[in-house]
């Protein structure tokens, strides 16, 4: 028995009691939502060692992917899938602690880019491989053509949701 069991039955029942409520879309909103926070209460635990949280992990993690010197705090945002408040808290939190620095853009010096530091660099080094081992566990659920096709049927759905919201 899992524990979205109860949140299934109470989405049946929604569906049973007004008939034009979409229970598939439903539930597929509601697992999206489930397994996301498993994942993140999971990679807080794994995370915990390291001073860090899963929030800390996604701003290292796309400085860490990326190909330019820095990344303005909107491209950072964006990538990491975070509000504005919050990665602007958490930036400020690992500049305090070393592992990120705030710099004027070379072509443009109105605007500020972060980028990881040397230590920074190292931190997420240290951790990667216990992610790896993490996310590897994940996914095992599938084989390679499994996986191919969720990620592409993941991507259709998060297309439709930045439509949506656009146009809201």
């Amino acid at each position: 028995m899992s524990r979205f069991d109860a949140t299934e039955n109470r989405i049946n029942l929604t569906h049973q009691r007004f008939s034009s409520y979409p229970r598939e879309p439903a539930m597929l909103v509601r697992l999206v939502k489930a397994i996301s926070q498993h994942v993140h209460d999971t990679a807080n635990l794994v995370l915990r060692q390291y001073g860090l949280n899963h929030t800390d992990y996604n701003v290292l993690m796309m400085l860490y992917g990326c190909q330019q010197e820095g990344m303005t705090v909107t491209q950072l945002r964006d990538a990491a899938a975070e509000k504005s408040a919050n990665v602007t808290r958490v930036c400020n939190i690992l500049c305090d602690r070393g592992w990120m620095a705030r710099f004027a853009d070379p072509r443009d010096r109105r605007r500020v880019l972060v980028s990881l530091t040397p230590e920074g660099e190292a931190l997420v080094e240290q951790f990667l491989p216990s992610m790896s081992s993490l996310l590897n566990q994940y996914g095992a659920a599938f084989d390679a053509r499994e996986t191919a096709q969720l990620e592409a049927l993941l991507k259709r759905l998060l297309g439709v949701a930045e439509q949506i919201e656009r146009d809201l």
